[in-house]
């Protein structure tokens, strides 16, 4: 995914995670390898994406081949990729499954690491964190990559991503049952990411970046830094590269893009990419200073951005954001406010959403009156979820990701 020639919002490079399963029971399928050998026996390519492994086997990620300038086509060809899997899975007894965790795993007695090519990276995690967990084994996100072309455009974009972040699950939640349970969070996958290395702190930080605004500074204050303190537990170097590093967004140098990880699947590839369009547009006003100056961004302190976040990851859409000088960032008068009602001022103030369509705009504002997915999910199961109604839940979710359509409950 080359970058290098890019300068800010001129291509897009996304990543989207799906779970497999078994098309009976809903359960994990650890099917990856075999889904794989078999795209490749059919040659079941598509030019605009790649599918490819990830740690366990029953995850298989879609991706742009490369950047994209464009968003308005990716809806379309990631849902030729969906079906095409589909139909590849279902006579072997399988499915895709969309959202950003499976609502009823146990990733201590089902989770299967990917054995083959690479094996000694994620063998190297989990030799030091025990991979046997949720924050490894069952979080599914899109990853959204945006260029940026030196150090005078990397502050731009990261001053902006670095204020953004905190706003991303009030939008995307789509992760609110654990182990068959509702969960305290909207967006448990978050919460478990943002857990999963506390052996080795520096690796996730507190989720939001530092303020950090060249390569150089970067390298030291935050890659080194991980570097330094992976060492002992990886004497041979394995994971001593830049993805290492599990903030929100992490900065790939080698591409030059700022990587964004934490935005939880939806239940269609079109409802993704309505998300990605409303973030993507979110950055952009910010880098284009619409409402403040990058200074001004640059000098928000990481503390205050995850406390944001925290109160995002609990409660969605509803959460309320306390530190009023939060909402004035966005042009909002300075006091408490719910992070849908700041969401929904947003909207009504970027008059151009710079997502190639009238498309998304409309999109987001059907999904802004609708709910995060995690809302639309605990409505359809009602009270306390038996697990017959989880089952039909997300039997439909799966039925949404097929056809292409949104979840509007059963």
């Amino acid at each position: 995914m080359n970058f290098h020639t890019l300068h800010l919002f001129e291509g897009y490079g996304i990543e989207l995670e799906y779970m497999i399963v078994k098309s009976d029971t809903l359960d994990v399928y650890p099917a990856a390898d075999m889904l794989l050998d078999a795209l490749d026996e059919a040659n079941a390519g598509d030019d605009m994406l790649s599918w490819s492994n990830e740690l366990v086997l029953h995850v298989i990620e879609l991706k742009t081949g490369g950047a994209v300038p464009s968003l308005e086509m990716l809806p379309a060809a990631f849902g030729r990729s969906v079906r095409r899997i589909n139909e590849i899975l279902q006579p072997r007894g399988g499915r895709l499954m969309p959202t950003a965790m499976h609502p009823w795993m146990d990733p201590l007695k089902e989770t299967r690491l990917w054995p083959h090519g690479s094996g000694e990276v994620y063998q190297a995690f989990n030799k030091i964190f025990d991979c046997r967990g949720h924050g490894w084994a069952n979080i599914q996100s899109m990853h959204i990559n945006l260029p940026f072309n030196g150090d005078d455009e990397f502050r731009r974009l990261h001053a902006a991503v670095r204020l953004a972040l905190p706003l991303i699950p009030a939008i995307a939640a789509s992760s609110p049952l654990v182990e068959g349970r509702v969960s305290a969070f909207k967006d448990a996958r978050l919460d478990f990411y943002r857990n999963n290395q506390r052996r080795i702190p520096s690796i996730t930080g507190m989720i939001i970046p530092e303020p950090v605004f060249t390569r150089d500074e970067y390298e030291q204050v935050i890659n080194q830094k991980i570097y330094a303190d992976i060492a002992p537990h990886d004497p041979d170097g394995i994971l001593r590269e830049e993805w290492l590093n599990s903030r929100g967004a992490i900065a790939r140098f080698t591409r030059n893009a700022i990587e964004i990880r934490i935005i939880d699947m939806q239940e269609c590839p079109e409802a993704d990419m309505i998300v990605a369009a409303a973030v993507i547009a979110l950055i952009r006003a910010l880098a284009d200073e619409r409402w403040i100056s990058c200074e001004e961004q640059a000098q928000w302190d990481t503390a205050d951005l995850a406390a944001v976040l925290s109160s995002t990851i609990l409660d969605a859409e509803n959460a309320v954001i306390r530190n009023t000088n939060y909402p004035a960032a966005f042009g909002m008068p300075p006091a408490e406010c719910a992070a849908g009602d700041l969401w929904r001022h947003i909207a009504g103030r970027l008059s151009s959403w710079q997502a190639d369509s009238a498309y998304f705009p409309g999109g987001f504002d059907e999904m802004l009156r609708r709910g995060t997915l995690s809302r639309r999910i605990l409505g359809a199961l009602g009270g306390r979820p038996d697990p017959e109604r989880v089952r039909a839940v997300y039997a439909e979710l799966c039925d949404c990701l097929d056809e292409g359509r949104f979840f509007r409950g059963l």
